[in-house]
């Protein structure tokens, strides 16, 4: 049955299989730093390859076959594009729970500045319903954006290093931060959204 299946997609699901990796779908070597353009070009001509069109003519069998491998193509791309989810995927492939819900941190620092960034941007937000000039919100809600993508990137080369170390404990620790800061860049976004606009 799979000598019918067409030669890309018996090769891609065995190398998916073998290495449960899926670096490997994109020839990648299992590392945080990644060369994002190669990642694009590989995942743009995978898609290419697997198109549906492509499949019209093939059996039900292979159809489905290809729509689940560009389907796992895509999740793959979304993963290790993203540096959070693909910080998250490394320490699962250590073993580590890296899901969001299941970090909380003893460091104490790190809480005061989460609880004062949710304050400031509470602060922000209570000046959108007030209706304040929107240029004098506007640049405040711009700076707090940028110290806070600031503050994700610098994490960000933490957690590169920590990992490139060994050091799975401190880059899971790191992690929790980054997504911590990820959010929060996330709730900056959809205020930026719902701005009042000024005429």
């Amino acid at each position: 049955m799979w000598r019918e299946l067409p030669r890309l997609v018996y090769s891609l699901t065995l190398q998916v299989i073998k290495s449960k990796s899926y670096f490997a779908i994109f020839s990648l070597e299992m590392d945080w730093a990644i060369d994002l353009l190669l990642l694009k070009s590989r995942y743009l001509n995978l898609q290419k390859q697997f198109h549906p069109d492509k499949f019209l003519m093939k059996s039900s069998l292979e159809k489905r076959l290809a729509m689940q491998t560009a389907s796992l193509i895509n999740d793959a791309y979304d993963t290790l594009a993203s540096p959070l989810k693909r910080a998250q995927y490394l320490l699962d492939l250590r073993g580590y729970d890296a899901q969001p819900e299941r970090h909380t941190s003893c460091d104490g620092l790190f809480l005061m500045e989460q609880i004062e960034l949710r304050e400031e941007l509470e602060m922000i937000e209570g000046q959108n319903q007030n209706q304040n000039t929107c240029k004098d919100l506007s640049e405040r809600l711009g700076s707090f954006s940028t110290k806070i993508q600031h503050r994700y990137e610098s994490l960000q080369n933490d957690f590169s290093e920590s990992y490139a170390k060994g050091l799975l404990d401190n880059s899971f620790s790191v992690l929790g931060k980054m997504q911590f800061f990820a959010k929060l860049l996330d709730q900056v976004e959809d205020l930026e959204s719902r701005l009042i606009i000024c005429d």
